[in-house]
């Protein structure tokens, strides 16, 4: 069996090191070169030397190099490198601070070899997927902007996909705007990774996640007893995703007092940790994302104007995915492959019966929403398609059903070719009776819908 991955283990205690490294060179499902080191300086060696797909690193180790330090060298080396921490049970609020900073995941000792290794073999599979997809995309030209290998057929969206590729190899700010779960994170990382960037840090702050503080240290940094519970100095994420890109989330929703130390640091590219008056040069693309209105906000005096038109480089509104219909079936093949890929799962295909229901609902969540139900529907699926069966109740109770002869209810019972029939009152409802439009969003060709028309007397 040929090597499909490359496992640091990085353990001050040398037997336990080598024992990982023994214990996961065999995966499931690849042959994982191994490397062992017993401190923190050879880690961060083999980190610049060659290409590492998992990184597993105990939290504390000797000396001033730490698991976080291996993390941060890992990402900024190679931003698809996937990194697991190992800590003891003291350490976990630390572990979950590194997750938000892009580490893999953690265990709490002692460790389970079985957990480690399926951790360790699902890490390899997203990393060496990540890495494929980067050696395969084009450098140059139209066709090389895409969403984690999404191409959309809806022509806003396409709209889109052309500004951003524009904007993508410069380093004008952008500004992306849309209801919560459509997207707006992945056009984001889509504008790191078309970007000359693309090898150093993405990094993702959500602003309406932490209080003025908090957010201020997450940003800014702090030095060691800037406020209660600073136990050491810490670097914020501007100097975390020096040279690369950083994800403003929800910006609509940081306090003022934020907002103006946030315009300071756009304009002068200089960052004082909190509790500090030593500056650090930093070197940052902004990426904003935001559900609320912000010109609104700006007239109720909750966001300043000079900050609008220093994030708002580039505007991008993006479409709630209930208006993106033709999309669905690219979306939901994606998000199959990547949860089977994820679970281990023999899934490998969906039923015309069940696309049609998941393409008639309105989907409030959005793309966040259908990616959760397709991975729902991949870990519950016992067959090698995904059916109506595998739906959850709360997609396929139809609404949408009402229009026929069926108030909303279960669909058990209902015969595939009565969906068939609704499905298609519903899209050549929604497409103005656009029979060309509505065979492209039904997924089949226009003499197969009029024979369809014919046929259900439509």
């Amino acid at each position: 069996m040929s090597i499909d991955a490359v496992v640091l283990v990085v353990d001050d205690e040398r037997d336990h090191a080598d024992g990982i490294a023994e214990a996961l060179e065999n995966l499931r499902t690849k042959r994982a070169k191994t490397i062992a080191v017993y401190s923190g300086k050879d880690a961060l060696e083999i980190l610049r030397e060659q290409t590492v797909d998992v990184v597993v690193t105990d939290l504390r180790l000797d000396g001033d190099i730490d698991g976080l330090a291996i993390l941060e060298e890992a990402k900024k080396q190679n931003g698809q490198t996937e990194v697991i921490l190992i800590t003891a049970y003291a350490t976990i609020e630390t572990c979950k601070e590194a997750i938000r900073r892009g580490a893999y995941d953690y265990l709490v000792k002692p460790i389970d070899i079985d957990q480690l290794r399926t951790l360790v073999g699902q890490a390899c599979r997203k990393a060496t997927a990540a890495m494929q997809r980067e050696q395969q995309r084009p450098t140059t030209g139209k066709e090389s902007f895409e969403i984690e290998g999404v191409r959309s057929k809806n022509p806003t969206m396409e709209g889109i996909f052309e500004v951003l590729r524009r904007v993508a190899p410069t380093n004008i700010s952008v500004l992306i705007e849309g209801e919560s779960g459509t997207g707006k994170e992945l056009l984001a990382r889509a504008i790191h990774n078309n970007s000359p960037r693309r090898n150093k840090p993405f990094r993702p702050i959500n602003c309406a996640g932490l209080t003025e503080t908090l957010l201020e240290s997450e940003l800014f940094g702090h030095v060691k007893g800037a406020f209660t519970g600073a136990t050491g100095d810490r670097k914020g994420l501007f100097e975390v995703a020096d040279k690369g890109t950083l994800l403003l989330d929800e910006i609509g929703d940081m306090a003022p007092n934020c907002q103006a130390k946030l315009l300071r640091v756009i304009e002068d590219g200089i960052v004082i940790p909190v509790g500090s008056h030593k500056p650090t040069v930093v070197d940052v693309r902004i990426v904003s994302s935001t559900n609320h209105d912000l010109t609104e906000l700006i007239e109720e005096k909750k966001f300043r104007q000079d900050l609008y038109f220093r994030i708002k480089g580039v505007n991008i509104s993006v479409p709630p995915l209930r208006s993106r219909a033709e999309d669905m079936p690219a979306l939901v093949e994606y998000f199959l492959k990547e949860a089977a890929a994820e679970t281990g799962s023999q899934v490998t295909g969906i039923t015309e019966a069940a696309l049609m229901i998941l393409m008639n609902f309105d989907w409030p969540g959005n793309i966040r929403q259908l990616r959760n139900c397709i991975r729902t529907m991949v870990v519950m699926c016992d067959k090698d398609q995904l059916d109506v069966s595998d739906i959850p109740p709360d997609i396929h109770q139809l609404p949408q059903l009402a229009a026929g002869t069926h108030g909303p209810r279960d669909l058990a019972g209902v015969s595939l070719n009565e969906l068939e029939k609704q499905a298609i009152i519903d899209t050549l409802a929604r497409t103005g009776n656009n029979r060309e439009e509505a065979a492209k969003i039904l997924g089949i060709g226009e003499r197969t819908l009029y024979r369809k028309i014919k046929e259900y007397n439509l």
